[in-house]
């Protein structure tokens, strides 16, 4: 809607970067459902599996560079080492370590904020260093990170308005910090809430979440919408996904969404 709103293009990227986690029949139906929705993206659809060589690019790009440093300590390691939870204290990055042997890829980082505002959420800071310490580009598996591949993807793809949930917050520092070093464009971002479950928990296939049932789009459209501080008149609830979405693109005004982490309640199934 906000794309629309803005008579922009809206895109379909299908990220399955990781082969060990990414369920092709998921990502299959993604489509599947979107079009049940009436959700219609314009331009081709673009899947992260088969652009690993223009990540590889990229990374060798940033090796050059001297930003890329091969990292050796395991998950294990870092625990035994008292450094577990979501701060890697930087222990390879002036060592030479052998690349072969099994090792990941860091990003070194800079002892500096990066701050940005956020069209929702608004200003948010973070220093990468000191809070989150330098992160993985490369797996020790022979993944490419999510990091690495959002990045080049909305740079090649051009966007330059990001709406997504706000669980991926704080990873927008990380994504500015990549641009830059890259000479890439900055979007501008908006964060959505995202819906919690009884628990508190996101609700998403990792918390063990039921599918979007799409037996009944118009009811569920008409749920998130209200959720979302659009609520369509009460005339509408039975319209079609189409007349839906037309209404919300219409009546779309971000002033009007709720600047909070989560929304708590289940839209039906």
């Amino acid at each position: 809607m906000d794309a629309k709103a803005h008579r922009g293009v809206w895109l379909l990227r299908i990220e399955d970067i990781d082969p060990y986690r990414s369920d092709p029949q998921a990502a299959d139906a993604i489509p599947r459902t979107l079009e049940r929705f009436g959700l219609q993206w314009d331009e081709a659809v673009i899947r992260q599996s088969a652009r690993l060589e223009r990540y590889r690019e990229v990374l060798e790009q940033l090796d050059r560079q001297g930003w890329v440093y091969a990292c050796t300590c395991s998950r294990k390691q870092l625990a035994e080492l008292g450094y577990g939870g979501e701060r890697y204290p930087n222990l390879c990055r002036h060592l030479e370590r052998p690349r072969s042997q099994p090792h990941s890829l860091r990003l070194i980082t800079e002892d500096r904020p990066i701050a940005f505002r956020d069209r929702l959420q608004g200003e948010y800071s973070l220093n990468l260093q000191r809070e989150g310490g330098d992160f993985i580009l490369y797996r020790r598996d022979q993944a490419y990170a999510y990091h690495l591949a959002v990045v080049v993807d909305d740079h090649d793809q051009q966007i330059n308005h990001i709406v997504r949930g706000v669980d991926l917050l704080d990873s927008t520092p990380r994504h500015i910090h990549l641009q830059r070093l890259l000479g890439y464009t900055t979007p501008q971002y908006l964060h959505l809430p995202v819906i919690l479950a009884a628990d508190g928990q996101k609700l998403s296939k990792q918390t063990g979440a039921e599918p979007v049932d799409r037996l009944d789009p118009s009811a569920t459209l008409f749920s998130l919408l209200g959720m979302l501080g659009h609520a369509p008149p009460a005339e509408l609830r039975k319209a079609e996904p189409a007349v839906l979405l037309a209404w919300a693109v219409d009546a779309w005004d971000a002033g009007r969404l709720p600047a909070t982490q989560g929304i708590p309640g289940t839209p039906p199934r």
